[in-house]
């Protein structure tokens, strides 16, 4: 663990001792996590129970200055953080656990990054037709000068060549391989539906992947993966970057690929309906599009160009098993006549609340 404190190795023995202390039984940390006012980065802090949570239930709310995460004015900074689902702590390790929260003002809306209220609303008016989604979330790895791990320090960018050998890679072409399996079963732990995990084409990339799971489950354990993941980075001495184009137009972005079906289109003769909803998503590109990213989707474009297995950011195309269209159909969905699509245009930051109610909409 990089600490930024001298002689680190005593204080990781010291850190290890403290938090291995055997606590009382009626002392439970929990940790309420939310979304900050930069609609990516992730806030937490921690609160100690006396009883063991066994349901949400069970969880009180609590409140935060918003006026210190860009979310409310320093006049009215009380914000509230309402528990919106629990999970098991990796860290502190069960009965401790991670409360993943919506944030509002004092007057009982959402605050500008919250997300989630909107999203289960839509999915509540769908809930009949079944929603599944499943969610691959690409990311990298920096170094604490904001660097990718493993890129040479002195001469510059690796081989753009070579970077064909990292997907899916072994060996030195490989970076990070740590962080990725700590996180994974950190994942796991927590009880998120974690699908797998593995290394991208650019050195330092790496993607895991959630679902498939029915209604908002997906989006949240998007979330609270990202938090994980964030978290471990800090043991590595590194950070981790959503952003769709970290390191310029001639290597591969960062996306956050949403797949996605309903009863009707996992039923025989579903590859119809699968075709309706993907007519709509291009009808309504332009709509959707700026809801796929940070900012508008601005920093999307510099993602979508129509190179490194994209389409471009000003037109939308679907397709089956091309996976330089916008949006992706599977060959055994066709083959089987039933089944999901891939909406492949949401970037790396994308907020999976927005982008799972947008899809949902389709359904409406």
């Amino acid at each position: 663990m990089s600490s930024g404190i001298r002689n680190e190795a005593p204080i990781n023995a010291y850190y290890n001792h403290f938090l291995n202390l055997k606590l009382p039984a009626d002392k439970v940390f929990a940790t309420y996590v939310w979304i900050d006012g930069s609609g990516i980065n992730m806030r937490s802090k921690d609160r100690i129970l006396n009883k063991v949570p066994h349901n949400l239930s069970m969880i009180p709310k609590w409140s935060f200055d918003g006026s210190s995460t860009g979310q409310a004015k320093t006049e009215n900074s009380d914000t509230l953080l309402i528990p919106a689902a629990m999970y098991r702590d990796p860290f502190r390790k069960s009965p401790n656990v991670i409360i993943l929260c919506e944030t509002y003002f004092d007057n009982g809306t959402p605050t500008d990054t919250n997300h989630r209220n909107h999203c289960a609303k839509v999915l509540s008016k769908i809930s009949d037709k079944d929603p599944f989604f499943g969610i691959e979330q690409e990311y990298t790895m920096l170094d604490l000068d904001m660097w990718p791990l493993g890129w040479p320090k002195t001469r510059g960018f690796p081989s753009v060549g070579k970077n064909r050998f990292s997907y899916c890679g072994v060996g030195p072409y490989v970076v990070g391989r740590e962080i990725a399996e700590c996180h994974a079963n950190a994942c796991i732990y927590a009880g998120m539906d974690f699908e797998g995990t593995n290394a991208e084409v650019m050195k330092s990339a790496w993607e895991f992947q959630v679902g498939i799971a029915k209604g908002i489950k997906a989006a949240d354990d998007i979330w609270l993966g990202r938090y994980l993941l964030t978290r471990i980075a800090e043991y590595f001495g590194a950070t981790i970057s959503f952003h769709p184009k970290p390191m310029g137009k001639y290597l591969p972005g960062t996306g956050c690929h949403h797949n996605f079906s309903i009863k009707k289109m996992r039923s025989e003769g579903g590859l119809e309906e699968v075709q309706r909803v993907c007519k709509i998503l291009c009808e309504k590109h332009d709509t959707y599009i700026k809801n796929y990213g940070l900012g508008n989707g601005e920093e999307n474009k510099l993602r979508l160009t129509g190179k490194h297995e994209t389409a471009p950011y000003d037109s939308c195309r679907w397709a089956v098993a091309d996976r330089g269209a916008s949006i992706r159909i599977q060959r055994s969905t066709v083959i089987n006549k039933k089944g999901f699509l891939e909406d492949r245009r949401p970037a790396g930051d994308c907020d999976p609340y927005r982008v799972c109610a947008l899809l949902a909409e389709t359904c409406l």
